[in-house]
């Protein structure tokens, strides 16, 4: 069986998609028409280092994720069992499932960053060497009641997420625990994942209301619940998403325990296949689904 991941933020860089655009010319001129910008542009250039703004960085992923997926596709002529991805990346799991149509999927990606954009003041770490557990007890006990677990992306990384000065206050703690290898802010402008984003997940909610959903042909895996979608659950899923924590190890955990699974990243970088490697280094597959 075969998996594919798709990459969320953090995995965009310039450059990225360069052969593509071309290649699928009909596809790039819908998205700038849609848009209202040249995707090519904005991907190979970078103007105005527009590319890690988040109402830019979710478009072009999406569509680079999405061409990717589509030339391998031509490539292989194989489908995936299975499709996941990493907060933005589900987007285009449900793309690779026929969930939406391209453009479809650009218009709920287009709004999603602009609205995840707007909160500001907000700021994103990554913890490495504790479990979400001990980093939950850390919140707890050293009374970080502002700050929320963001991601949990293997065993022993966890990424938290609140105010900028709560995260500058939780890096002095964690990186007084000696069990921390690393406290590593990100490069976001928002506390994605957390309770800051419920303001945008209304609003998306309402959003999604106008869009249909096509049957889902393979199953992709949630990030909130890190089990499949379940069909009549699309809007209330990519709603949550927006506010809750993105269960990646779960998520992983679950397919693993599916049988012999072969996990492929399809899109730019190679995060999610580092993830993997780091999820099989520090855990063993419990057998149970």
């Amino acid at each position: 069986m075969i998996t594919y991941l798709f990459p969320g933020q953090g995995s965009q860089k310039q450059g990225m998609g360069s052969s593509l655009f071309d290649e699928f010319k009909e596809l790039t001129e819908q998205a700038d028409e849609t848009l209202g910008y040249s995707m090519k542009r904005l991907c190979l250039e970078n103007p105005y280092s527009n590319l890690h703004k988040t109402q830019f960085t979710q478009p072009a992923l999406y569509v680079v994720n999405a061409l990717s997926y589509l030339k391998k596709i031509q490539e292989t002529n194989i489908q995936p069992d299975y499709a996941a991805g990493h907060s933005l990346g589900e987007y285009n799991a449900l793309f690779a499932a026929g969930a939406f149509d391209f453009i479809t999927g650009l218009q709920l990606v287009r709004k999603r960053g602009e609205l995840m954009s707007m909160a500001t003041d907000g700021k994103m770490a990554a913890v490495m060497g504790l479990t979400e557990s001990q980093v939950a007890d850390v919140l707890h006990t050293r009374e970080l009641h502002t700050v929320d677990i963001a991601n949990i992306n293997s065993p022993h990384q966890v990424v938290i997420s609140g105010r900028k000065e709560d995260i500058e206050r939780a890096k002095a703690v964690f990186e007084g625990i000696k069990d921390v290898t690393m406290f590593h802010p990100l490069n976001v402008s928002g506390a994605f994942h957390s309770r800051y984003m419920s303001e945008a997940k209304e609003e998306f909610k309402k959003f999604l209301q106008s869009f249909h959903f096509s049957a889902i042909s393979i199953p992709v895996i949630s990030n909130v619940h890190a089990r499949p979608y379940e069909q009549d659950g699309i809007r209330s899923v990519l709603a949550d998403q927006i506010d809750h924590s993105v269960r990646w190890n779960e998520s992983i955990h679950y397919l693993m325990n599916k049988g012999r699974m072969e996990f492929e990243e399809v899109g730019p970088g190679h995060v999610l296949t580092g993830l993997i490697h780091r999820i099989k280094k520090e855990t063993e597959p419990s057998g149970a689904v």
